[in-house]
């Protein structure tokens, strides 16, 4: 049997040059080819066409970075569109706080008004809220959210901040419901503020002006004059401002003539206003409430206590029934 020998066996793992020549040599080709390629421009038409060669596989080469970055623009994206949908709803309910804000901001103006206004009175004031309305377009009526407990009377004179807005004309244990100025059946004793004259100014039932029926013929009434309430009658506390003159006519053949006047009062704005005690209410004993036992005491103020009811005698036994 034929064998080789040993020495004429092929190596499995044949030696060749070594790394480091091989490395030099790339080296040494590299650095003739920068060479050429700095000094001369030979070299650029060969470089364009390896570029354009090479095109393919870099193309395939920056496959993956684009896959990545078109799943980071989906993520995104979601989260935009999530981000965008929580900013909105946001806005909606920021929208809906920033309009309370105003109103309460309007209501603290208007407080602040009423509370500069009960300085400069003499009397007892207190600021009360008006709740609800009276629907009826014959009937200026208003409810508000003071009644008997807080010592409210019948006759009361309600103002605001620039004038005389009505009275009360019934007392609730915890509510009162007011008459404005405007009401076709209320009446207020006035003042010509320039010239002292006194008379009567009534509503006329449009919510928006008073008329003053029973001037003198030669009346000295101007339009613009002010007419402040007067002390007669003993309801209105003296001096506060009710309506000022627009119109005046003269009728001819009547005795009388008749002035228009606008309110000073904001009687459809706001939903604030001031009770004001006058220094002789207490001795109006038939127009006060009483105030029920179990209810506390806000002030000083006595209440008067409703009469003690009287209970009615037994009726007499009836005769017996003969048999």
């Amino acid at each position: 049997m034929n064998t080789l020998s040993v020495d004429h066996r092929d190596p499995l793992f044949p030696r060749g040059p070594g790394l480091g020549l091989r490395a030099l040599s790339l080296l040494i080709i590299c650095g003739t080819l920068i060479f050429f390629d700095f000094r001369t421009p030979k070299l650029g038409p060969l470089r364009e066409t390896l570029a354009w060669a090479l095109t393919p596989f870099l193309w395939v080469a920056s496959l993956p970075q684009h896959f990545g970055e078109a799943g980071d623009y989906l993520t995104s994206r979601d989260a935009l569109a999530a981000e965008n949908k929580l900013l909105r709803d946001r806005q909606f309910q920021l929208q809906a706080k920033l309009q309370k804000f105003e109103a309460l901001e309007t209501e603290n103006h208007r407080i602040s008004e009423l509370l500069a206004s009960a300085k400069n009175l003499n009397e007892n004031v207190l600021i009360t809220e008006i709740i609800a309305a009276n629907q009826d377009p014959y009937r200026h009526q208003i409810i508000l959210n003071k009644g008997a407990r807080d010592r409210v009377y019948r006759g009361q004179a309600l103002v605001d901040a620039t004038g005389v807005m009505g009275q009360i004309i019934q007392v609730n244990p915890t509510t009162s419901v007011a008459l404005l100025i405007t009401d076709p059946d209320h009446g207020i004793p006035v003042e010509i503020n320039r010239t002292g004259l006194q008379t009567i100014a009534l509503g006329v039932g449009d919510g928006q002006s008073l008329k003053l029926p029973f001037l003198p013929g030669n009346a000295d009434i101007q339009k613009g004059d002010l007419l402040v309430s007067s002390a007669l009658g003993g309801r209105f506390p003296a001096g506060y401002a009710v309506a000022q003159v627009f119109d005046i006519k003269h009728n001819p053949g009547e005795h009388f003539a008749e002035a228009l006047a606008y309110p000073t009062a904001k009687l459809n704005q706001g939903r604030q206003a001031l009770l004001v005690w006058s220094e002789d209410h207490s001795n109006d004993t038939e127009s006060m409430v009483s105030v029920p036992e179990s209810a506390p005491a806000r002030d000083n103020k006595a209440s008067i206590a409703p009469p003690p009811a009287k209970v009615p005698a037994p009726a007499p036994a009836a005769p017996p029934r003969k048999p």
